[in-house]
């Protein structure tokens, strides 16, 4: 989850909304809910989606939440991406019981509002590593229940107009998620999907907007799984796996690195060695090139939490300014970067013409 502040009110909607009524679908009485999907009346249509039932999720009153200190931002539109966290700390806890996961949550709020100054909870929703589902920031669940705008959060750094996030509890970077949260996930970001009509092309990690490790590697290895289980539940096609930035971090080593070091020199950052290993100058020149073009400074909080410093790494927010719309040979150190990426087997297709974000993406999965 990213560090930032309480967004701008000028030109937003405030809280007070009144929540809509429940969907026919209603609430499960205890623990995660599992369903069947069923159709709706008015997604009745052939060929149309599933309707994904509102899975079981306790509010902010039943786990015992502070009162908001800031007033409640709610946008009159929905959002667009899905965004899946993990919480870090307090680490893979084997309590799997409801009233942990509601310590959790009141541990994480303590920290977001104590601690990095937000007016609530960053996050719209927790998902506990016992499969429990809870509101984060209030007025989330209702919200989403109308369908119609969205609660804005404080979970990804320069776009929480956009997104909707779901912290994991736990810290993913080496071991997977235990099954009860899987099992409750999928079902959750289905009827968040089906709320608001997003397709799942749009559940997407938090590291596709920030240079940040969240939601740790191995969680973040299996969104394409999460996508095709979405898909299933909702009774649509699969979709293609979305193309997306690298995470690259110091001690990372390899073509991916050569590549960048190319690109930076490129950009004007003549002491950038080009060793393949992301060393002491290749972060200072990525720390720089992102207080020159503003990128805002956060820091995963949930990172933060762990003691983890992510300052330098370079991920999807910094690659953009380091790979022009240009041919390969406008440029010597690009066409480099480029023959670097050929070496290490990119497709050479992808490099034929005008090199496009998409392009640069696919040379360097």
């Amino acid at each position: 989850m990213v560090a930032q502040s309480e967004p701008g009110r000028r030109t937003l909607l405030r809280g007070g909304l009144t929540a809509t009524a429940v969907s026919a679908l209603g609430l499960a009485a205890n623990g995660p809910a599992h369903a069947a999907p069923v159709r709706t009346d008015s997604r009745a249509k052939a060929g149309s989606p599933l309707a994904a039932p509102e899975p079981r999720v306790y509010t902010t009153a039943e786990w015992g939440a502070r009162p908001p200190n800031q007033q409640i931002v709610v946008l009159d539109r929905v959002p667009t991406y899905i965004v899946v966290h993990h919480t870090a700390e307090p680490g893979n806890s084997e309590d799997y019981s409801l009233e942990h996961a509601m310590a959790i949550c009141r541990s994480i709020q303590n920290f977001h509002m104590d601690g990095q100054g937000w007016g609530d909870s960053g996050q719209q929703f927790t998902n506990s590593r016992g499969g429990y589902v809870l509101e984060g920031r209030h007025q989330s669940l209702d919200v989403v229940r109308g369908g119609t705008q969205h609660v804005q959060g404080a979970n990804v750094g320069g776009r929480n107009s956009e997104v909707i996030g779901i912290e994991n509890e736990g810290l993913y970077t080496e071991v997977d998620v235990p099954a009860a949260l899987w099992d409750s996930l999928v079902p959750l970001v289905a009827w968040i999907a089906t709320q608001y009509g997003r397709p799942v092309t749009d559940i997407m990690g938090h590291r596709d907007f920030n240079s940040t490790e969240c939601p740790g590697g191995v969680l973040y290895g299996r969104l394409q799984e999460l996508r095709d289980a979405v898909a299933g539940v909702l009774g649509v096609a699969p979709a293609d796996r979305p193309s997306v930035w690298p995470l690259l971090r110091p001690g990372s080593a390899g073509p991916q690195v050569r590549a960048a070091q190319y690109l930076l020199r490129g950009r004007g950052f003549s002491d950038v060695p080009v060793d393949g290993v992301f060393g002491a100058a290749t972060k200072r020149a990525v720390v720089k090139l992102a207080d020159v073009h503003n990128v805002e400074r956060h820091t995963c909080a949930a990172m933060v939490r762990s003691g983890t410093d992510e300052t330098g790494y370079l991920g999807s927010d910094i690659w953009p300014l380091i790979t022009p719309k240009v041919r390969a040979g406008e440029n010597a150190d690009i066409a480099k970067a480029v023959a670097t990426l050929h070496r290490a087997g990119a497709d050479r297709a992808h490099s034929a013409g005008v090199l496009t974000p998409t392009d640069w993406k696919r040379l360097l999965a």
